[in-house]
C-alpha cells in the first residue's frame, strides 16, 4: 500500500514536471514566434522606393558562395569599375568608411545586412543563384581543395607558421580571411591532417571505395561534413539566410537571436524566406549559375548597359575600368582607343568571353593540382553520381529553403529574361524607324538638308502672305 501510494506520487511530479516542460517550451516557441514575427514584419514593409530596373548610385553585388560570381567580379565588374570607384573588402567586418568618395561597387560575400551602411535609396543589389544541391557539393569539394593545400607541411604547426608569416607580408586578402571560408577551411584542413596522421599509423594504408565522396581514410566523408554543426550553421539554407541577412557575419543586431530562433523551431524559417524572396523582388538583377550564357547576356544588357551610361553620363572616359594589375587582364584596353572611345555592351561581352576562359582554366589547373594531394579522392561531377539517392534527398531536405528560393528566383529570372527582350525588341523598332524611307529625306545628310528646309520655309511664307491678302480683299468688299 505504501509503494502504490509512493507511486502515485512520482507519477504525479513527473505529470506536473511534463506538463511544466512542454508550457517552458510552447512559452519559447511563442517568444522566438514575435521575435522573428516582428523582425520579417519591418523588412517586407521597408519598400524600395523609385524603378527597381534603373541602376542607381552605388552597386552591390551581393556574391553567395559557389555561384560562380568570381567570374562576375573579374570578368564584367572589374571591367566597368575601375579600382577607384570599388569600395574597399569588408571582410573584417566594415573596416572602411562607407561614404567613401566616389565608391560605386561593392563585391562581398556579406549578406544583405550591408545595405544597413548606406542608404537605401541610393544602392542597387544583384546577386545570383545556384541549385541548392549542386551548391552543397561545390562547397564541399572547395573546402576539400582550398584545404588540400596545405598538405605540402608536414603538420598543422607548420602550417601556422606559414600563414602567419605570409599574412605578414601582404596586405592582400586571402581565402581564409573571406566568409565563409574562414570557418570552413580551417574545419577541413585540420581534418584531413588527422586522417592524414591516421594512416601513417597504420602504415598508409586505407580503406579502398570507388566513391571519392565516401573516403574515409582519406577525407571527411559527404554525409558526415552535412550533418555537423558548422555545416548547419553555415552551410545549410545559406543563400536564404545570406539574403535575408542573417548568417553568422550579420551586422543586423536582432541577427543572432532570430538565427537561433529559427534553427530551434524549423517552421519558423518561413519567415525568413518571405523576407528573401521580397529581397529578391526588389533587386536590380538576378542571375542563374545554371543559365550561364543567358545570365550572362542580360547582365551585359541590363546592368552593364546602364554602368557604361553612367559613366557617359559623367563625362568621364577614365571612368571604365583599365584593369591591367587585376588578375584577369582587361581585353577591353585596346577597345577603349578605337575611333569612337566607347565601351559598348558588345565589346563588354566579348572581354567578358575571353576572361572567362583564361579565368576557368586558371581554376581548374589549380585544382588538378591540388587535388593530387588526397589521390584517389578524385571529386569530379561524374563522381558525383556514385553519391546515393537518400543522401542526396537529405541534402534537399536540410535545404528546403533554399530549394524554395531559388525555384522562386527561377521565376523572377524568366520575368527579367522576358523584360530585357522586350526592351531590346523596342530598342530595335525605334531604330529601324529612324532609319527607314519615311524619315530619310527629313533626316538625311547635312548637305542637302538644309535646302530642303528653306524651301519649306518659302512655301509656308508665300501661302501666309497669300492667304492675308485675299483676307484683306475680302473685306473691302464687304464694306
Amino acid at each position: 500500500m505504501v509503494y502504490f501510494k509512493l507511486g502515485i506520487i512520482l507519477l504525479l511530479l513527473l505529470s506536473v514536471s511534463i506538463k511544466e516542460t512542454v508550457s517552458a517550451i510552447a512559452d519559447n516557441y511563442e517568444q522566438c514566434e514575435h521575435i522573428v514575427k516582428k523582425w520579417a514584419s519591418s523588412s517586407l514593409d521597408s519598400d524600395v522606393r523609385g524603378d527597381k530596373h534603373e541602376l542607381r548610385d552605388l552597386l552591390f553585388f551581393l556574391h553567395i558562395p559557389r555561384t560562380g560570381g568570381r567570374t562576375y567580379l573579374h570578368c564584367f565588374l572589374k571591367k566597368l569599375y575601375s579600382n577607384s570607384l570599388e569600395c574597399p573588402r569588408s571582410y573584417d567586418k566594415l573596416r572602411f568608411n562607407p561614404r567613401k568618395t566616389n565608391c560605386r561597387l561593392l563585391s562581398t560575400h556579406d549578406d544583405y545586412s550591408m545595405i544597413s551602411k548606406f542608404p537605401m535609396e541610393k544602392i542597387s543589389v544583384v546577386t545570383i543563384l545556384r541549385n541548392p544541391i549542386d551548391r552543397i557539393f561545390s562547397t564541399y569539394e572547395f573546402s576539400v581543395e582550398v584545404a588540400a593545400r596545405f598538405l605540402i607541411h608536414p603538420n598543422l604547426t607548420s602550417v601556422a607558421r606559414m600563414v602567419k608569416r605570409v599574412r605578414g607580408k601582404t596586405s592582400g586578402v586571402s581565402t581564409l580571411d573571406i566568409w565563409p571560408w574562414k570557418y570552413l577551411v580551417p574545419w577541413m584542413r585540420e581534418d584531413l591532417f588527422a586522417r592524414r596522421d591516421a594512416r601513417k599509423l597504420k602504415g598508409g594504408a586505407y580503406l579502398e571505395t570507388n566513391n571519392p565522396y565516401d573516403m574515409e581514410d582519406i577525407l571527411m566523408p559527404l554525409h558526415e561534413y552535412i550533418n555537423n554543426p558548422i555545416s548547419q550553421d553555415i552551410i545549410h539554407n545559406g543563400a536564404t539566410f545570406q539574403i535575408a541577412g542573417l548568417t553568422n557575419n550579420s551586422y543586423f543586431v536582432e541577427a543572432h537571436d532570430i538565427r537561433h530562433c529559427v534553427f530551434k523551431h524549423k517552421s519558423l524559417g518561413e519567415y525568413v524566406l518571405k523576407v528573401a524572396k521580397k529581397r529578391l523582388d526588389d533587386m536590380l538583377y538576378v542571375g542563374l549559375t545554371e543559365k550561364h550564357r543567358e545570365s550572362a547576356t542580360m547582365f551585359a544588357n541590363v546592368v552593364g548597359a546602364q554602368v557604361i551610361s553612367q559613366h557617359l553620363a559623367s563625362g568621364s572616359s577614365t571612368d571604365v575600368a583599365s584593369n591591367d594589375d587585376s588578375e584577369q587582364s582587361s581585353s577591353l584596353s585596346d577597345a577603349r582607343h578605337d575611333a569612337n572611345n566607347q565601351l559598348t555592351v558588345g565589346k563588354l561581352m566579348e572581354a567578358y568571353e575571353s576572361c572567362i576562359s583564361t579565368l576557368r582554366n586558371t581554376q581548374a589547373e589549380r585544382r588538378v593540382n591540388s587535388l593530387k594531394r588526397i589521390s584517389p579522392a578524385n571529386l569530379t561531377k561524374e563522381a558525383r553520381l556514385m553519391v546515393p539517392e537518400a543522401l542526396i534527398q537529405e541534402i534537399t531536405l536540410l535545404n528546403s529553403l533554399d530549394v524554395e528560393l531559388y525555384n522562386y528566383a527561377h521565376d523572377i529570372f524568366t520575368k527579367q529574361q522576358s523584360h530585357m527582350m522586350q526592351s531590346m525588341a523596342y530598342a530595335e523598332k525605334v531604330e529601324s524607324t529612324f532609319n527607314s524611307s519615311d524619315y530619310a529625306d527629313f533626316y538625311g545628310p547635312p548637305s542637302w538638308k538644309f535646302p530642303s528646309l528653306l524651301a519649306i520655309s518659302g512655301f509656308l511664307l508665300f501661302l501666309f502672305i497669300f492667304i492675308f491678302l485675299s483676307s484683306r480683299r475680302t473685306s473691302k468688299i464687304k464694306l
